[in-house]
């Protein structure tokens, strides 16, 4: 019998079954449903007393943790924006996010205070708004927020939502913003429908958690997971093996990952991977980057018809697709959802016939969805009601979508992506640069690395290639820094002015 959405949700199942494990985070400490909807409810009380109110916002910069639930689920009954940020980011970056995003409070792991105390003093966020997990000095204690703080929810409970950033190719994050609703914190009926297109239901599941949290896909599985009344399984780093010996271990049920991760279990000897016992395995989701045709048929062939993928970004998913519909159209990312609509629009925006390739737009189950604070860019991205985040694509005869290129300039690398304005802008910043390109280039353990393709000004010294990686090291999260950087007399440019990648790009892709 289908499950009514407003049947689940955390805090329903904390009433009806609250000694159930609702998380295990990494060092294998458990949390019942219970005690996490009582942590959650005095974090929404701390809030109050605090003076936010609906609409404000909360950001975190924490690894993989209880906090990040505990903060996620007070956020989401108390109508606040709740913005995860990438702890691997440099000081600027965290700043700038901190900054746009108007965050009211900031709770920050404590090794990572250092980095984000002169962060958070340029955004402007005041000292008695700024916790730390763990305690740091100067810093108030995140303890601090659940001392004489009352266990029971909050009244006039109201949905928050969550507000990602995701790079643009001006190099600057874009933080991702969806209208609040106004009604009570539920889990929203096409999220049931998508789980359900991946083979995820709800009931006594396990979900074990590959990536970090701040991440879409991966904050949202798990929290939906929650949601569902599976066990999240929390691991950090996570090598191949171990995958398998936490599926075996918490009869791991389902997961969400990148192709970079199914590639490194294959290439596991045959005997390790036998080793251990993935029958318990229902759905193994996956998205962020291509992957490639041999890899996932050899994925099924190992466990089974469980591989599922959908297609989205964080402005919403829009298709899904399981193992035995993709064996059928190899290469395709999905079907449309129940609630989304794809079309494949030309230059001029007109529609295209199946099989002609052209520029993916979609509308999601989501609404009200904008880049905050640049009603540009919001512009810019949409057609109608649709929006495009600048995929190539098409659909079959029968509407199933497949894409030709993830976007023009991106870069995803191990499933994050990597925007080469930002790491342009970072080394035009160096005063021995005169001009400089980056590229993705092929890589078969990440699918692609950076190249940063340098013309040296005509005063740079020996050893500018070396003091660049320095240079890029300081000012850019260690994801984004080039793998490889050489020099070049002279970049392609047309006469406006444009660089013309495709020049830069050809000689690694074969044209």
């Amino acid at each position: 019998m289908p499950v009514a959405a407003g049947e689940l949700g955390l805090f329903a199942i904390a009433r009806t079954d609250p000694d159930r494990p609702a998380v295990v985070d990494v060092a294998g400490r458990s949390v019942s449903f219970a005690q996490l909807a009582e942590r959650a409810n005095q974090l929404s009380h701390a809030f109050r007393s605090l003076g936010l109110r609906p609409g404000d916002c909360v950001a975190a910069v924490v690894h993989n943790g209880l906090p990040f639930f505990e903060l996620r689920l007070a956020t989401w009954q108390s109508g606040l924006y709740f913005t995860p940020i990438n702890h691997h980011l440099a000081e600027p970056e965290i700043g700038y996010i901190a900054e746009n995003c108007e965050a009211d409070l900031v709770v920050v792991d404590a090794v990572l205070t250092a980095r984000c105390g002169p962060a958070l003093d340029a955004a402007g966020i005041p000292q008695r708004m700024r916790f730390a997990v763990g305690g740091s000095p100067g810093w108030r204690d995140y303890e601090e927020l659940f001392n004489g703080q009352p266990r029971t929810e909050p009244p006039e409970r109201t949905a928050g939502e969550l507000m990602l950033y995701t790079s643009g190719t001006t190099g600057r994050p874009k933080g991702v913003r969806r209208a609040l609703t106004g009604r009570e914190p539920q889990v929203a009926p096409h999220y049931l429908d998508f789980m359900q297109r991946l083979d995820i239901e709800p009931g006594r599941g396990v979900h074990l958690v590959l990536s970090p949290l701040y991440h879409a896909a991966p904050g949202a599985f798990a929290f939906i997971g929650l949601n569902f009344g599976h066990t999240v399984v929390l691991s950090e780093r996570a090598n191949p093996e171990q995958v398998l010996q936490l599926v075996q271990e918490h009869r791991v049920t389902s997961t969400f990952t990148v192709p970079t991760v199914l590639h490194r279990l294959l290439r596991l000897p045959a005997e390790v991977r036998d080793r251990y016992d993935t029958s318990s395995l229902r759905s193994v989701v996956h998205a962020g980057a291509p992957c490639p045709v041999e890899v996932k048929r050899r994925c099924i062939e190992w466990l089974g018809p469980v591989l599922t993928e959908f297609y989205g970004a964080t402005e919403g998913s829009v298709t899904a697709v399981r193992s035995e519909e993709w064996l059928a159209r190899p290469g395709t990312v999905g079907y449309p959802l129940s609630a989304a609509e794809v079309q494949i629009l030309d230059e001029q925006g007109e529609p295209l016939p199946a099989g002609e390739v052209g520029a993916v737009y979609f509308r999601s189950g989501i609404t009200g969805i904008e880049y905050f604070k640049d009603p540009d860019k919001t512009a810019a991205a949409r057609h109608g009601e649709l929006i495009t985040v600048g995929d190539i694509g098409y659909l079959d005869d029968e509407g199933w979508l497949f894409l030709c290129d993830r976007r023009t300039d991106l870069i995803l690398s191990g499933g994050v992506n990597i925007y080469p304005a930002e790491v342009e802008a970072a080394l035009l910043a160096h005063p021995e640069v005169a001009d400089a390109a980056v590229v993705g280039v092929p890589d078969e353990e990440w699918g692609q690395s950076v190249l940063a393709i340098v013309q040296p000004a005509p005063d740079a010294a020996d050893g500018l290639v070396e003091r660049l990686g320095e240079h890029c090291r300081e000012r850019l999260a260690g994801f984004k820094v080039p793998r490889r950087i050489e020099l070049h007399p002279n970049l392609p440019r047309t006469d406006t002015g444009k660089l013309l990648r495709r020049e830069l790009r050809a000689p690694h892709w074969g044209g």
